[in-house]
């Protein structure tokens, strides 16, 4: 039997809530879909929380994501956009919450480095790698919904993954310690 599970990426923001949804069948991700829910005509910032909690319920109940990977705020000069980052976080999952699904943080570097290799990889670099891996025909308009598209292929290339504690200091100390795995 095959097994199967769907990652909800989401990149919460208080303009813009970038969604992106990946099937993975038998550790091969599927792309879903990606979107996003535009709140910049509305001005009352409880109407946005609102909003941002009904959509992400709405996505869980016609989905059924079995997790739910996050992108996490980070920290910037404007203290005012990380609080209403924060909240519009925390929205998001204290709707995934209430639906029992469990939720993974995960910092913007750490996304731009599984997606391509570096942590400070622009938001169309990402976009234009997740086209490639995901064989997508056209990027959208505003790259939020590749944001929240990339936190779900960052958690499907993180899990599973079992931290050893072993540390390389370059690729001679990595041969010395695995010499089975290396061909000669």
């Amino acid at each position: 039997m095959a097994e199967e599970r769907i990652i909800l990426g989401i990149d919460p923001g208080t303009t813009i809530m970038g969604f992106g949804l990946i099937k993975v069948v038998n550790k091969k991700m599927e792309f879903m879909q990606l979107n996003e829910l535009l709140l910049s005509k509305y001005k009352d910032p409880y109407v946005k929380l609102k909003l941002i909690f009904e959509r992400t319920v709405e996505l869980i109940d016609t989905y059924h994501p079995d997790e739910i990977a996050i992108e996490a705020p980070f920290f910037g000069k404007n203290v005012q956009s990380m609080l209403k980052l924060g909240r519009a976080q925390g929205v998001a999952m204290a709707a995934g919450l209430s639906r029992e699904v469990p939720i993974t943080e995960y910092l913007p570097k750490k996304i731009k480095m599984a997606i391509t290799g570096n942590g400070n990889a622009s938001k169309e670099q990402v976009a234009k790698m997740l086209q490639s891996l995901l064989k997508l025909k056209t990027l959208p308009k505003n790259l939020d919904s590749t944001d929240g598209l990339a936190a779900a292929v960052c958690h499907f290339y993180n899990s599973g993954k079992i931290e050893t504690g072993k540390q390389y200091s370059g690729w001679d100390a990595f041969v010395k310690q695995n010499e089975k795995r290396v061909k000669k």
